[in-house]
């Protein structure tokens, strides 16, 4: 019989067999659930259960195909990239890219072998090292197949290294990029750049520093979306579920405004030295923007936790670490106050605590299930905090002058993770022109 199967629910089928396909198992079987189950009552719940396990029960005592070179364990190493003639009209071009499902929907820069040739100069690293396994997919990110990216993108050669390291970090097991790509939740990585590189290449951390007009921002976020799209496969509407997705799924990239913020940066606060030059990754659902002109920093304070209080959040249900992006004028009312970080995370922590009775119905249920380990029993009543610990929320300023911060929810299966940017930058050039990879 069988010694492996997949199990999806019927919208979801197409991701089983994606993701089969790009492990090396094409012709595994699949036990369907029927969809959706969220709904359901408890009877049915169990009356559902019991056929998924007839169900599988059947398939695994069924005769399995023949072993893939992948079941094998000698699946092939990731190839270099591949030339192809393409043509030289940039409509043309930009049409071959929308039909191979290669771009994001906006005009692509053409990664011609002298531009992606360029950028690799920029690092040390030979062009088929594998830097990450990228999920749902599987792809290799190899440091070539990034540099490719990023050339789409619009990057100059000199932020490779950035990219290298984004993707390490989004490949950690900690920040769980599957549950990132294949989820149904809007969720969009966004890039934090800190240390001297941000200054370098001009990242924006100040006014407008989640919008448009930057193009290191620009660049550098639209380039790790394509590095998680056309390595990792996560292809909208195939292997990225997400129900209605955001716009910071075409980029998403700041700095943090160091020389406006009265605290450690977010990598000296993470361990690294100040000296050094990091990039944080974040499962972001969205930003909530936060208008408060209150000068007692108590009061604008609990306006922030309770604005993080909303009982359709998963961080609620699972215990989340969402990120508060402050203002300078913020930040430096709370300093002055006499907080630190830490103080200001705990007071967080404490006031947005959320009534468990919030969520109605089943939603409380699932609440009650989550954080039972946690919490012991969940009443209506139980106080439920939006992170296990004050140290899972995490706070960065960033911003200009203004009264507005930044609620940025998480998704509660990703915790952010930070690396550092090792390859030392230098002078950048601009992409020629020549064959496509």
């Amino acid at each position: 019989g069988r010694v492996a199967l997949t199990v999806c629910s019927a919208s979801f089928t197409g991701l089983g067999r994606d993701q089969q396909k790009a492990l090396g198992f094409p012709d595994l079987a699949i036990a369907v659930v029927p969809h959706p189950f969220g709904t359901r009552s408890r009877d049915e719940l169990h009356q559902i259960a019991g056929q998924c396990v007839d169900e599988i029960a059947r398939l695994l005592c069924e005769p399995g195909p023949g072993d893939s070179a992948a079941a094998r364990g000698n699946a092939p190493a990731a190839p270099r990239a591949v030339l192809i003639e393409a043509p030289a009209d940039l409509d043309e071009l930009n049409k071959l890219y929308i039909r191979r499902r290669w771009g994001d929907g906006l005009p692509i820069a053409p990664p011609t072998q002298q531009a992606v040739e360029r950028m690799l100069r920029y690092t040390h690293r030979a062009p088929d090292e594998v830097v990450a396994t990228i999920a749902p997919g599987f792809g290799a990110a190899t440091v070539e197949y990034i540099a490719i990216n990023a050339v789409m993108a619009g990057c100059y050669p000199e932020y490779l290294p950035v990219l290298i390291a984004a993707a390490e970090a989004v490949a950690t097991p900690k920040f769980h990029v599957q549950a990132i790509q294949a989820t149904t939740n809007p969720a969009a990585v966004w890039l934090i750049v800190n240390g001297p590189i941000a200054k370098r290449f001009e990242v924006n951390g100040g006014s407008n520093c989640l919008g448009q007009g930057t193009w290191a921002n620009a660049a550098l976020g639209r380039a790790l979306r394509l590095t998680l799209q056309n390595i990792g496969r996560a292809l909208p509407g195939e292997m990225d579920r997400a129900t209605q997705g955001q716009p910071g799924k075409y980029t998403f990239c700041c700095a943090e405004n160091e020389d406006a913020s009265p605290w450690e940066p977010l990598h000296v606060e993470r361990g690294f030295a100040d000296d050094a030059s990091t990039v944080t990754v974040v499962g972001a659902l969205g930003t909530w923007s936060m208008n408060m002109t209150a000068a007692a920093a108590e009061e604008v304070l609990a306006m922030i936790a309770d604005t993080m209080q909303y009982p359709a959040s998963s961080d609620y249900v699972y215990g989340g670490a969402p990120f508060i992006l402050l203002s300078p004028q913020h930040a430096n009312l709370f300093y002055a106050a006499g907080w630190n970080k830490a103080e200001v995370k705990r007071r967080l922590w404490d006031q947005s605590k959320l009534r468990a009775g919030r969520a109605r119905g089943s939603e409380f249920g699932r609440t009650a299930t989550g954080r039972r380990a946690e919490l012991g029993e969940v009443g209506p009543d139980t106080m439920v905090p939006i992170a296990e610990k004050p140290e899972d929320i995490s706070i960065i300023v960033a911003g200009g002058p203004g009264s507005h911060s930044v609620f940025v929810p998480v998704s509660a299966h990703t915790r952010s993770v930070t690396r550092e940017v090792m390859d030392p930058p230098t002078r950048a050039t601009r992409p020629g022109a020549g064959k496509n990879h």
